[in-house]
């Protein structure tokens, strides 16, 4: 039995059957914290691993915001769920090359994928939340971020009625 399933089956036990939300938000967080998912050895690839245009089209995406927006000195780079910061060093690079001196920020959870964003973005400041960021202008990135989020299982029980699935066991 993996600690995940421990876990979650301690969970059940204790509270009672668990939203689907709340089932796959412990799948997620299990699976991020432990291993690198990405590349020909991991469970997926994404565009930035494939090629370094990606990034710097992101990123001089993100310079003509900055720009519009008047250039604000305080500024920030900040993406959200960075894999293996693939993307932010390419999109920064690209900005750093446009006049673009703000700092960069990485939200990021997993302690697996954080070692290895070092190498990609060594002067990034790391936040596990949102909610820790600064309160500064932002150009913000969540490539795929959205794709992992956990889902509201939900269900029409009669025509005026709906009820939210759960889960009793993992």
């Amino acid at each position: 039995m993996t600690p995940l399933e421990r876990a979650l089956r301690e969970r059940i036990a204790a509270e009672g059957p668990i939203s689907v939300e709340a089932y796959m938000e412990a799948c997620n967080a299990y699976y991020y914290a432990t291993r690198d998912p990405l590349g020909a050895l991991g469970d997926f690839t994404t565009s930035p691993e494939v090629s370094q245009m990606f990034g710097e089209l992101v990123g001089a995406a993100l310079v003509d915001s900055w720009r519009c927006a008047g250039a604000p000195a305080d500024a920030i780079y900040v993406e959200l769920g960075p894999g293996r910061g693939t993307l932010a060093s390419d999109a920064l690079r690209m900005m750093r090359a446009a006049g673009f001196r703000g700092g960069e920020h990485l939200v990021e959870t997993s302690p697996v994928l954080r070692e290895i964003q070092k190498a990609s973005v060594p002067s990034a400041t790391w936040h596990d939340s949102i909610d820790d960021l600064p309160a500064k202008p932002l150009l913000l990135v969540a490539n795929e971020f959205l794709d992992a989020p956990p889902a509201c299982g939900r269900c029409r029980a009669s025509r005026d009625r709906a009820c939210r699935r759960s889960c009793t066991r993992p």
